[in-house]
């Protein structure tokens, strides 16, 4: 059996959901009753995988707007294709650009959807304050996104999944405050396509898996979707390769080498894993919205008896 064969037998699924998640999950639950508004942010990359399923029935009743986060980082058309699906559905949905977004577009936004809970305070004479709280899965970008929205650091950030451990709240105008939470997975991802995908853009903590087998995994999927960049980026002679073959090819292209020539599989695979991060194969999407269905056209009922008309 060849390394790669032996690499994919060993290939394990990938699940994390360390206990601070259960503590996290209490958090977010004691503050629902404090907000008017749930901003749920999620991967612009991978738009599918980043939202939690269990948000729905945790939130439940309460206004919500969808951020697509980090929008910089991934195509513009295919973004643009998710927020048409998404508005679709029913849901409020936006982009927001980590490097251009306006901040003033987010708290309109905001504001817009806590409008009906802000008139209802108007009415008896009260100027509200409204209170938002930041959902989404660890390292999507929440405190970094706060920050941005406040002018100023004041929500603790980091690179790797589960910095923020508590509830920080935020003022961002007189009448605006934003709760920073912790992120929150799910207790099983079934679907390992979305977990692997969580994982290439760093929501589950890289020391629970095997960084080669991830690596490769990426590898072949920008091979798929971006071939160009790909071999540019990583000076690969060939689109044929694939397993630890396509690994060994970037780490000999990049120059990440052992004594005797050999591949440093276990450096190149952390480099490409930051690399894609980091945005540096310029902007990718993982995942495609689904096909918007058009309404179905509906035939004209015509009076019973009735002869068609013809034409003079």
């Amino acid at each position: 059996m060849n390394d790669d064969m032996i690499l994919r037998a060993e290939e394990k699924k990938i699940n994390w959901y360390p206990g601070h998640m259960a503590r996290a999950k209490r958090l977010l639950t004691d503050q629902l009753s404090r907000v008017d508004v749930v901003v749920e942010l999620c991967d612009a990359r991978i738009p599918r995988a980043s939202r939690n399923p269990d948000l729905d029935a945790l939130v439940k009743g309460k206004k919500r707007l969808l951020i697509l986060g980090k929008a910089d980082l991934a195509e513009e058309s295919a973004t643009r294709a998710w927020l048409a699906y998404y508005r679709q559905q029913g849901i409020d949905a936006m982009s927001f650009d980590s490097v251009r977004g306006r901040p003033k577009d987010v708290v309109a936004r905001i504001e817009r959807a806590a409008s009906e809970a802000v008139a209802k305070m108007a009415a008896r004479g009260v100027k509200k304050t409204v209170r938002a709280m930041i959902v989404g899965v660890p390292n999507v970008g929440k405190s970094t996104f706060t920050n941005r929205i406040n002018g100023a650091a004041i929500a603790k950030t980091g690179d790797r999944p589960g910095v923020t451990r508590s509830n920080q709240w935020v003022r961002i105008t007189p009448y605006l405050e934003l709760l920073d939470t912790p992120g929150l997975l799910w207790p099983k991802i079934d679907d390992q396509q979305d977990a692997r995908a969580l994982a290439f853009v760093g929501t589950i903590n890289d020391q629970i898996m095997d960084q080669q087998m991830l690596a490769i995994r990426l590898l072949e999927m920008l091979m798929e979707l971006k071939p160009d960049a790909a071999m540019t980026r990583f000076k690969l002679k060939t689109a044929e390769e694939r397993g630890v073959a396509l690994l060994e090819s970037a780490c000999r292209g990049r120059g990440w080498l052992m004594p005797g020539g050999v591949a440093d599989t276990d450096r190149g695979a952390a480099v490409i894993l930051d690399e894609f991060r980091a945005g540096k194969l310029g902007r990718l999407t993982l995942q495609r919205a689904p096909e918007i269905k058009k309404p179905e056209k509906q035939p004209e009922n015509k009076p019973e008896n009735m002869p068609e008309q013809k034409g003079e």
